[in-house]
């Protein structure tokens, strides 16, 4: 018997009992989509947050005043006034030849804003004209900070989407109203492209004003609440980090790195520990789909056994007309192999139409990895042979005259 009419008779022997093959496949369908659609679903997430990081700047880092020790307590990361814009402008002048490409001084505080009777509690931002493109904010309308501004202490602002919504409603264009910010009137001068942010510090709720006004007329503070520095590439990153780290503490005459008064945040280092995040989220997600795999071999492993059961007589007469050990084997994994292979197929499916739904529904980049495919079908194929090698090795185990004795 060759390889075609082994193939046959198994296909033969499947289509006898749809009901039975049916369920048998729909374990592998189940454990293959699933496996192929939380995966999809965590490298969408890890791929939204990534994308998250990195609009908020390319190459970024962010240096942070804090960690300052009076009275032998050490003070948190961002409480501080340890940094200046004299800091900024040492930064931009030593480096800027070497590193960095671009550094934006900022000045941030929240405030109670009012436009006629709407009022929010949003974030004000006190920038300069660089901000926009360290920062990658665009403007959908209007303008946004220039340097015009910036010297003459304008008191004008820029707005997020959210904070425009929430004072002067959906769909209005709020360019050339008036704004209240600590008892001055702004005058609105633009409005920001939506970023999608959330949280305490959502870029699209947060209200954009030239860092001399923010200083000197709104708050009355001549420290820095953050410096955005843009390295000049992905692989100057760590090395502009340190330069920019032995330059203030030299600014601030410090000799020892451990009492820095400040600290430095790499892009690169959060999406780092964003990708780990998520990456091990993925695979429990992964891990957990994986155990209906198991399920569906061992629904696989006992139909087998079930059928080898019922063509024991089968079998017999079949070993004592002469067929080897070996085709009786072939024939019950291949069995199993097709089953797996048929259930993976359709499962492989399943699981992309799964994946884009679910991307869809929480509003999540659509992401498939091939690898997750190739590596599910790959299972399947190895656990039809795992779990169709007992049945098909007890099936050729039999002894002829016992086999045709069965009843």
């Amino acid at each position: 018997m060759d390889l075609q009419e082994i193939i046959s008779e198994a296909l033969s022997t499947l289509t006898l009992n749809k009901m039975r093959t049916g369920l048998a496949v729909l374990g592998i369908i189940i454990g293959i989509g699933s496996v192929i659609a939380l995966i999809s679903l965590g490298q969408g997430s890890q791929k939204s947050i990534e994308n998250s990081i990195q609009s908020l700047g390319a190459n970024l880092l962010t240096v942070i005043p804090g960690g300052t020790s009076s009275g032998g307590i050490r003070t948190a990361v961002g409480t501080a006034t340890t940094l200046t814009l004299s800091d900024a402008r040492v930064i931009e002048e030593e480096l800027t030849d070497t590193t960095v490409a671009q550094v934006s001084p900022e000045y941030s505080a929240r405030s109670q804003v009012t436009a006629g009777r709407n009022n929010t509690n949003t974030n004000i931002v006190g920038v300069e004209p660089q901000y926009a493109q360290i920062r990658k904010i665009d403007v959908s309308s209007g303008t946004f900070i220039s340097e015009i501004d910036l010297k003459g202490l304008a008191k004008v602002a820029v707005l997020g989407p959210t904070a425009a919504s929430d004072l002067f409603g959906e769909g209005i264009d709020p360019t050339d109203q008036s704004i209240r910010v600590q008892g001055q009137s702004m005058r609105v001068v633009g409005v920001t492209v939506s970023k999608g942010g959330s949280g305490f510090n959502n870029p699209d709720d947060s209200i954009y004003v030239p860092l001399s006004t923010a200083q000197k007329q709104l708050f009355g503070d001549s420290s820095l609440t953050s410096i955005a520095v843009e390295a000049k590439s992905q692989d100057v990153m760590t090395q502009a980090q340190d330069e920019i780290g032995y330059l203030l503490l030299e600014m601030h005459k410090l000799k020892d790195p451990t009492s820095a008064d400040f600290s430095i945040f790499s892009q690169n280092d959060i999406l780092s520990t964003a990708s780990q995040v998520t990456g091990t989220f993925t695979a429990l997600l992964g891990g957990i789909a994986a155990i209906s795999l198991l399920v569906g071999g061992i629904g696989i492993m006992n139909i087998m056994l079930v059928t080898v059961t019922e063509r024991t007589r089968e079998i017999g007469l079949r070993k004592a007309l002469g067929a080897k050990k070996k085709i009786i084997i072939s024939q019950f994994l291949i069995e199993a192999i097709f089953l797996t292979f048929t259930g993976g197929m359709v499962g492989m499916v399943i699981g992309i139409g799964t994946s884009y739904a679910l991307s869809n529904f929480f509003s999540l980049p659509f992401a498939i990895s091939v690898q997750s495919i190739a590596l599910a079908i790959g299972v399947s194929g190895a656990i039809g042979i795992l779990f169709g090698w007992y049945p098909a090795r007890k099936a050729a185990s039999l002894q002829p005259i016992e086999a045709l004795r069965y009843e």
